[in-house]
C-alpha cells in the first residue's frame, strides 16, 4: 500500500457521513449533520538491521548485520457530533448535539478535584 491509497483510506473513515450519515430531507426540512472531526497519523521506512547476522552465518554481511527494507504506518481519529443545521425554506437554525454523559463526566471530573485539591491543603489551627 502507497501513501496515496493510505490517505485516501483515512480520508473515508474519518468523515461526517460514516459516523453520521449524509444530509437528508424530512417532512419538508433538510437536516445536515455536523461533527468535530479530528485524527493524526504517521508512517515510515527505513533499513532493518539483522543483529544476529555474523560473516559466518550470512555470506553477504555488512557492518552490523544483514540489512532488509521495512516500512509501517498507522493512523487513528475520533469524530464527535456537535449538531445539526436544520433547513426549512428561507430559514436556517442550529440545533446543538447534546451529549449528557459527557457533561456528566466532566462534572464529577471537576468535582473530584475540587475535593482532592481541598483534602491536600494545610489546616491551620
Amino acid at each position: 500500500m502507497d501513501v496515496k491509497d493510505l490517505m485516501k483510506r483515512v480520508g473515508e473513515n474519518l468523515s461526517v457521513g460514516r459516523s453520521f450519515g449524509s444530509a437528508y430531507e424530512k417532512d419538508g426540512l433538510l437536516i445536515i449533520p455536523v461533527a468535530m472531526v479530528a485524527g493524526g497519523g504517521g508512517g515510515g521506512g527505513g533499513p532493518m538491521i539483522d543483529e544476529s547476522a555474523t560473516e559466518e552465518t550470512d555470506p553477504e554481511h555488512t557492518t552490523g548485520g544483514a540489512t532488509n527494507e521495512a516500512s509501517g504506518a498507522g493512523f487513528g481519529g475520533v469524530v464527535l457530533p456537535v449538531g445539526a443545521y436544520v433547513v426549512k425554506d428561507d430559514d436556517v437554525r442550529w440545533v446543538p448535539a447534546v451529549n449528557v454523559t459527557l457533561i456528566a463526566l466532566a462534572a464529577l471530573a471537576v468535582l473530584r478535584m475540587s475535593i482532592r485539591s481541598r483534602s491536600k491543603r494545610p489546616r491551620h489551627r
